[in-house]
């Protein structure tokens, strides 16, 4: 079934017409009793979300990274603010994300397959700004990356992209978590990069000011809000682990 749920997923950015170009999506998968989820209450929020709490019975969880193209990534770090097509990719592909999550969902349940999802953003406490749901931290339960100074995820396809992710009731193998360290700043303490592309000084050395970047990402909206619920930035995604992992194949 592993098999199946990532061509399926494959097949549908694939397919997918729009505005915004794609890479091929990597997923990834976790045992829905792996003690990680649970320790996500301390990591993230203390009313995180289990796997069991989105659906009863869950045995498995799925992940998926959809990587944004080279080209989107350099048109948006050349550009002084936010570009159009950045905050378009955004609403674009958080559409994209739930649309495999439904379709998927519809075709795992002709199959005997229950599955359950929080949408692909928008689901964390206004005040505290911390989420329910963390996809990113999921997507890390799910072996699809590390951490970077960023606080976002580098998957081997790079950081700039969007993730999403679902709980499933059959059995499906984990996917093991990387040995490897993919932030270069963390590995080698020489690139920081991350922190010199945030626009709003939100981003340090010492962690993020989530308070002032979410303050940004509304001036963001503010400006697109023509498109939609348009509260991104990104900038700090546009580095050299981008679309790879520094030092290896993908590299910008």
């Amino acid at each position: 079934m592993q098999q199946f749920i990532r061509e399926f997923i494959e097949d549908v950015v694939h397919r997918h017409r729009g505005n915004t170009a794609y890479r091929k999506p990597l997923v990834g998968f976790a045992r829905a009793g792996e003690p990680g989820f649970a320790q996500l209450r301390e990591a993230v929020a203390p009313n995180h979300l289990l796997p069991g709490d989105l659906l009863p019975g869950a045995r498995s969880v799925v992940a998926f990274f959809v990587p944004f193209t080279g080209e989107l990534v350099a048109l948006h770090r050349r550009h002084p603010f936010v570009s159009r097509e950045w905050a378009e990719a955004y609403i674009e592909t958080n559409s994209l994300i739930d649309r495999i999550c439904h379709v998927l969902s519809e075709t795992l349940h002709a199959r005997g397959v229950r599955a359950a999802w929080q949408k692909p953003t928008h689901n964390f406490d206004p005040v505290a700004l911390t989420s329910f749901w963390s996809h990113k931290h999921v997507a890390y339960l799910c072996g699809l990356g590390t951490f970077g100074v960023h606080q976002m995820l580098i998957t081997e396809a790079g950081c700039a992209g969007r993730l999403g992710s679902m709980v499933i009731d059959a059995d499906l193998p984990g996917t093991p978590l990387t040995s490897q360290e993919y932030c270069l700043e963390r590995r080698s303490k020489n690139c920081a990069a991350c922190v010199r592309l945030c626009p709003s000084g939100a981003l340090r050395p010492e962690g993020l000011d989530k308070q002032r970047c979410y303050q940004h990402l509304r001036d963001v909206d503010r400006c697109f809000h023509d498109l939609g619920l348009c509260d991104v930035c990104g900038k700090c995604a546009t580095g050299p682990c981008a679309l790879g992992v520094p030092g290896a194949k993908g590299e910008i």
